[in-house]
This record gives structure tokens, C-alpha cells and sequence, in this order.
């Protein structure tokens, strides 16, 4: 099956500038990340989500969009580049991807020896939080993966024993000069691939990384207030840069629990109330739940099924709020089941004396069989 054009995956024009790019890739991430998508969706969410990253990773790199833009697919297919011309073509494309990084500012770098430098991956952490806990804030706790250096070869990456040994290519530099034309230019090292050291004999604890990839604890505050889809930015304790590069930093997402009473909307509360026809039709004061204990509310007399309540100041302090929310109380009159004969005789006799005492009873209901003969007829 022919890939999609990258341009067309990202929704973005062919000269649309970095950060339209980064923007794009930014929310088809956010839509199609598989954390956001389960059951039956997932396995299509999970194919547009890593065809978004590929387009992304093509042409947010100055070298590969320009080799995408002049020859297509096959310019960035690491199994067309052993064909005719392809090593002068991506020797020259990386040799001006280097000028371009060092123009701009991008994440790449170079460290000493001319090695390149590149900045670690972001991670991501789903947190949920109940509705309580978001409201209050908290301090929790969450374990994360995390990169040590190997015990066996003390970071070194070598087998005990071994000597690491300076590329013979670059001899130690990790980029090698080339000439194109009249250019003479800078890539990094085919053999060491910038590293400018080479393993003979890698520590088989861990292949020569000097990495181990382990979990760490990590204290976490999350702040009152805190709502769903916002994110906690945790500095550094992203992915490990590469040749000394910066580590990335770790995301952290809120979700929140379903609650058995409220609704979150905001700042502002909503939970139902309710109450019986006997209470409804003769008022009265009741208690109605709040995050911070109970609070009361003056029925008037007849009030109606639907009719809401709201009390200042009792929902959520937001964030960036100045003021906390309300809290809206939607009141819902139970019709009563179950009835014995006695209280079904007790019924119809009050049914007969609101029948008796016409259309004040009942406003409502005689209106609506007034609208009803005028329709039918």
C-alpha cells in the first residue's frame, strides 16, 4: 500500500513553516495517542498516531524534509539509499541539515570533538485524581522509568577488562570532512556515528549502552484546582539525551475519576436532589451535599421538579481562579411507588379535592389541555 503524502498526514501546506508543523503534529498526537483511545477504536488511533509521528520526524528535520520535498519517498527510505548516487546525495543532504541546525537553533547540537548532541524524548504519566484530591491538591507519589549507569562496567559500556578504543574514521572526533564540489563540509562519523569511541567488546549486562533502563520514585504536587486534561511539566525526567545531551521532560496528564454525586464543569458543581412530592408541594428546608460537608436550602412551597438552586462560592477554585465556582443543586420531585391500598385510597381522595379546587392546583397541566383543544381542532 503507497504511503500518504506527509504534508497531507499533518493537514499543513508544503511551505508551512516549523512551528505550523510542530502545532499540527502537536494535536493529531493529542487525538490519536492510544491512551486516549480504547476498545474497538485503538487499533485505527494507533495507525494514524504513528503515521503522524513518521510525517513529523520527516519534516520537522530541515535535512530530511528537503530530501522529501525533491525526491518523494523515496528521498528519507533508508533502503533506497544504497543505490546509485544515494551516498553523495545523502552525504550533501546531511552536510547541509548540520548548516542548517547550527543557522537556527535547533535541538541538535555538537559537543566536543564535533559530536552531535541531541536532546532526550518527552514522556508521558496519566494521573487520576478523584474529585476531592483535585480540588484540594496533593502530594503523591509515581514511579517512572529512569537510566542508570550499568554496575557491571561502570557506565563505560565495555566489557570488564576491555579498553574502549578511538574510531579509527574519525579518530575520535565523531564527524569526518567531505567535499562536495567546492563545498568542504561536516557529517557525523558512519562508523562511530558521532560517539568517536568504539567498543570492541561491549559489557553484555548492558549491550554496551552503559545504561540500565530501571524505575525510580518521583514526588509529584499537584496543585488545588487542578481539572482534567491539563498537564504538569516535571523538567528533566524526560529521556536521556544522547552524547551528553539534555534529558527530555516528563508530562504529566490529569484525568479524573467519575464522582457519585457531582459534576465537574470548571469552577462550578452540579449534582441532583431528590426529594418527594409531599416535601415539594409544601416546602420546606433541606440539606444538600458539598464538597467542604452539608448545606441547607429553603424550598418554597409547589416547587417543581427541574427547578435549580445555586450556592455562591461552593464549587471548585480553579488554578488560575481568583474565586471558586457555585455549586447548582437540579431538583428532582420522586413520584412514590410501592403503595399499599390505604395509601393508594389516601391518594385518589386527595387527587379528588385538587380536581375540586380547579386550575390552581395544577396551573401547568390545565394550560397544556387548553394549548392541546386548540391544536386538535
Amino acid at each position: 500500500m503507497a504511503k500518504r503524502d506527509f504534508y497531507e498526514i499533518l493537514g499543513v501546506a508544503k511551505n508551512a513553516s516549523d512551528e505550523e508543523i510542530k502545532k499540527s503534529y502537536r494535536k493529531l498526537a493529542m487525538k490519536f495517542h492510544p491512551d486516549r483511545n480504547q476498545g474497538e477504536a485503538s487499533k485505527e488511533a494507533e495507525a494514524k498516531f504513528k503515521e503522524a509521528k513518521e510525517a513529523y520526524e520527516m519534516l520537522s528535520d530541515p535535512q530530511k524534509r528537503a530530501a522529501y520535498d525533491q525526491h518523494g519517498h523515496a528521498g528519507v527510505d533508508p533502503n533506497m539509499r544504497g543505490g546509485p548516487g544515494a551516498e553523495g546525495f545523502g552525504g550533501f543532504a546531511e552536510a547541509f541539515g548540520d548548516i542548517f541546525g547550527d543557522m537556527f537553533g535547533q535541538q541538535r547540537g555538537r559537543a566536543g570533538g564535533g559530536r552531535q548532541v541531541y536532546r532526550g524524548g518527552d514522556l508521558s504519566y496519566a494521573m487520576e485524581l478523584t474529585l476531592e484530591e483535585a480540588a484540594s491538591g496533593k502530594d503523591s507519589q509515581i514511579r517512572i522509568p529512569t537510566h542508570e549507569n550499568c554496575e557491571v562496567c561502570a557506565g563505560t559500556g565495555a566489557k570488564p577488562g576491555t579498553q574502549i578504543k578511538s574510531c579509527g574514521t574519525c579518530g575520535g572526533a565523531g564527524a569526518v570532512q567531505m567535499r562536495q564540489g567546492f563545498f568542504s563540509v561536516q557529517q557525523t562519523c558512519p562508523t562511530c556515528r558521532g560517539v568517536g569511541k568504539i567498543i570492541p567488546d561491549p559489557c553484555t549486562a548492558c549491550a554496551g549502552q552503559g545504561k540500565i533502563k530501571r524505575q525510580k520514585t518521583l514526588e509529584v504536587k499537584i496543585p488545588a484546582g487542578i481539572d482534567a486534561g491539563m498537564r504538569i511539566r516535571s523538567a528533566g525526567n524526560g529521556e536521556p539525551g544522547t552524547n551528553g545531551g539534555p534529558s527530555g521532560d516528563l508530562y504529566i496528564e490529569i484525568r479524573l475519576k467519575k464522582h457519585d454525586i457531582f459534576e465537574r464543569d470548571g469552577d462550578d458543581l452540579h449534582c441532583n436532589v431528590p426529594i418527594g412530592m409531599v416535601t415539594a408541594a409544601l416546602g420546606g428546608e433541606i440539606d444538600v451535599p458539598t464538597l467542604a460537608g452539608e448545606a441547607a436550602i429553603d424550598l418554597p412551597e409547589g416547587t417543581q421538579s427541574g427547578k435549580q438552586f445555586r450556592l455562591r462560592g461552593k464549587g471548585i477554585k480553579g488554578v488560575r481562579s481568583s474565586y471558586p465556582g457555585d455549586l447548582y443543586c437540579h431538583i428532582t420531585v420522586e413520584t412514590p411507588v410501592k403503595l399499599n391500598e390505604s395509601q393508594r385510597k389516601l391518594l385518589r381522595e386527595l387527587d379528588e379535592s385538587f380536581k375540586k379546587g380547579g386550575s390552581k392546583h395544577s396551573p401547568s397541566g390545565d394550560s397544556w389541555k387548553d394549548k392541546l383543544k386548540g391544536f386538535f381542532s
